[in-house]
């Protein structure tokens, strides 16, 4: 059994957690057969398909994931973006665009 004060420093942990989790827990976490689910960072959640773990892009949008936010086994992928940014890079690797074009949003995801 739980002691009262080891009950109550828990409560008050759950209290002072970011509301965004809330959100994440709200939402289904199984992804359609040939894609994945990452959340951004104001909780906008994006099914994304497996082939595009290939392109730079989001190779690098994982690498500054796992820097920001380090590497959870049991919770949802957060990328370092929020929902506008996603939806351009997203669009990008769709239209499958020049690596020139890529670089460039690769350098100007890192002088953020």
């Amino acid at each position: 059994m739980i002691s009262p004060k080891k009950l109550l420093r828990m409560a008050r942990k759950w209290q002072n957690l970011d509301a965004t989790v809330g959100k994440f827990l709200a939402t289904p976490s199984v992804a359609d057969k040939g894609h994945f689910v990452v959340y951004t960072t104001d909780g906008q959640r994006f099914m994304i398909p497996l082939s595009y773990l290939c392109s730079d892009i989001f190779q690098m949008l994982f690498k500054m994931s796992e820097e920001e936010f380090g590497l959870s086994s049991d919770g949802p992928i957060i990328m370092p973006c929020d929902a506008a940014a996603m939806e351009y890079m997203v669009s990008l690797v769709q239209q499958g665009v020049a690596k020139e074009l890529e670089k460039a949003v690769l350098n100007s995801i890192l002088c953020r």
